[in-house]
């Protein structure tokens, strides 16, 4: 029988503090939130491994190491609403929901999105709702929104989900410029999100985030 809780304290010991991600609040929520659990059955033995995890033709769930460090920048507060974009099976979502008041995740697929919902009931994650609609509308009407995360490469970020954003509020995502990945994380300040960097990473474009051709004349 598979030792999981095992793999979570090798995980954090050897992805994530070696990463410099040292808050409490975040080693606590990778130390005790199963990621097992949030991904297909036929996953779960490599649910944690140092890389992105396929959990569809075209998605992943990111990193251990990424998305902890993600989480770090943002500096998430046990006040705050939260956006979790590309959520998943829920995994992002529950260590968001471990860590601020309230989480709203947002998936693309209804059927992915309704297991997330059950398996974050499942397990008692009861500040955390899990809606269905494309990634780059967000769910503006449970914003606006402290943090947003989006878990998964952008070529070109969606105004929808930086109007959601509060005033002062932080996004995180990947970046995707040619073959390299960057983490920025914007803050809002005077109703315009300046970017700032973060830490290099990588992450398959989510759709709806790829580049616009724009045709001139």
């Amino acid at each position: 029988m598979t030792d999981y809780k095992a793999r979570r304290t090798m995980m954090v010991d050897t992805q994530v503090r070696p990463s410099d991600v040292t808050k409490f609040p975040i080693i606590d929520a990778m130390l005790s939130i199963p990621r097992e659990i949030y991904v297909p059955d036929s996953k779960r033995e490599a649910a944690y491994i140092g890389e992105n995890l396929a959990i569809d033709a075209d998605r992943v769930m990111l990193e251990p190491r990424t998305l902890a460090k993600m989480l770090d920048a943002l500096n998430v507060q046990p006040q705050h609403v939260a956006l979790d974009v590309g959520c998943g099976f829920g995994y992002s979502t529950a260590l968001l929901a471990h860590l601020c008041d309230f989480v709203v995740g947002v998936e693309d697929d209804a059927a992915r999105a309704d297991e997330a919902q059950s398996i974050l009931s499942q397990n008692s994650v009861d500040n955390a709702a899990v809606v269905t609609g494309p990634l780059t509308e967000g769910a503006a009407k449970s914003g606006p929104y402290d943090i947003i995360v989006v878990n998964g490469g952008v070529a070109e970020m969606s105004p929808a989900l930086l109007d959601q954003l509060r005033e002062s509020g932080r996004i995180a995502c990947v970046f995707i410029e040619g073959t390299l990945g960057v983490v920025r994380v914007g803050h809002k300040i005077d109703g315009m999100v300046n970017w700032r960097f973060a830490f290099n990473a990588g992450a398959p474009i989510l759709q709806g985030f790829e580049k616009r051709d724009v045709f001139a004349l």
